[in-house]
């Protein structure tokens, strides 16, 4: 991902908000803004109406009353880059936010499916997934659509790899979560021995990045070891079930002492689709691949002669697993969009009686008479 160069002043000196990754393209966003008097601010947290935002001249709180759409997709978020009343104000206004870059979206657990932003402007989703739990490869698959679809790159980290005595043990574990997870870096890491903390955070160095994960994954800890510092609270994991408490309860944005910046999340009970057709593609790039080869461009890999997906599974080079995971993840997203989009809901009612024939019929069949009508 191919970022503008970060931005000097004139004098050479760098920009003060360089470190939270100012460069010459938000520059160039933000010049309509700085003709109005307006100050260039970073979101590192919001909380109610209200969110801070560091600017050249520090923390600032702002109101956030002129950028509250009806539209959840359209609020100010952290990660955001926005244009903040100058000094004098009381109170301090956001008056507008810059054009995101990328925006990590999932749809919320209300029976409405509206959508919710996590973190906008991200470049690297680290995605934590703990070796003290069995491992989920479901919900690693999830997670990784959405990092897809929001225009960053995942890189799944394997906390508390000191919690698995046996080094072969680690290693075939990051082998299993590797073929789950095609095109993306897998790496263990030990917040308590230090293991692999370096590695992360070099990747890391260059840009934003957002850390996501379910509760007890050790997200909090491991942001502390990039830290260097404990700027979260950490809980202790919970002897009996080896699930931590739940500990960060608003997104903060973080400066990293190798470089970048790191946006923390609280534990996600819920991750669920939103629009994201594109990164589940992503994710399942092999049964893409091999859908391209089915004798019908409309297969759908549950019966049809010359299915190439159905002939990798009985061949065992496709895992079933997988597939089913695939088949999940497109129809539960395709439910999502088609809450929103009217062309969408009548290809589902066409393909749901397209169905019903087709069972009516097999049912006719198999009774030795004709398909009722």
């Amino acid at each position: 991902m191919s970022h503008p160069t970060p931005y000097a002043s004139s004098s050479s000196a760098p920009h003060a908000l360089a470190p939270y990754g100012w460069d010459s393209g938000w520059e160039d966003e933000f010049a309509p803004y700085a003709a109005q008097g307006l100050v260039p601010g970073r979101v590192v947290r919001v909380d109610r109406g209200q969110c801070d935002v560091v600017t050249p001249e520090g923390v600032v709180r702002a109101d956030t009353a002129f950028v509250t759409p009806h539209d959840p997709l359209r609020v100010v978020c952290t990660g955001d880059w926005a244009a903040v009343d100058p000094e004098g104000g009381n109170p301090r206004y956001v008056r507008a936010y810059l054009p995101r870059r990328t925006a990590f979206v999932r749809s919320t657990s209300s029976k409405r499916s509206d959508g919710q932003i996590l973190a906008a402007n991200v470049d690297h989703a680290i995605i934590a997934v703990s070796l003290a739990a069995e491992l989920d490869l479901g919900r690693i698959e999830r997670f990784l659509a959405l990092a897809w679809e929001s225009g960053a790159q995942p890189l799944v980290v394997l906390t508390k790899a000191d919690l698995v005595p046996d080094p072969a043990g680690v290693a075939y574990l990051v082998h299993d979560v590797e073929t789950t997870a095609p095109g993306v870096q897998v790496l263990p890491v030990s917040s308590a021995t230090g293991e692999g903390v370096d590695v992360l955070a070099a990747l890391v160095a260059d840009g934003t990045s957002v850390l996501l994960g379910v509760s007890g994954t050790g997200k909090s800890t491991l942001a502390n070891a990039l830290l260097g510092a404990d700027a979260q609270t950490v809980q202790a994991v919970r002897d009996v079930d080896g699930k931590g408490r739940h500990t960060t309860t608003t997104r903060n944005l973080l400066v990293l002492p190798g470089g970048g910046v790191l946006i923390d999340t609280p534990g996600l009970r819920g991750v669920g689709l939103w629009d994201a057709g594109t990164g589940v593609g992503q994710v399942f790039a092999e049964i893409e691949e091999l859908a391209a080869e089915c004798r019908f461009h409309d297969c759908a890999h549950q019966a049809e002669p010359g299915c190439a997906v159905l002939v990798a599974v009985e061949e065992g080079t496709l895992p079933e697993r997988r597939l089913d995971s695939y088949r999940k993840l497109l129809r539960e997203n395709q439910y999502i969009v088609a809450k929103t989009d009217a062309r969408v809901r009548a290809e589902l009612r066409r393909d749901w009686k397209r169905k019903g024939a087709e069972g009516r019929a097999a049912l006719a069949a198999k009774r030795g008479g004709l398909p009722q009508h």
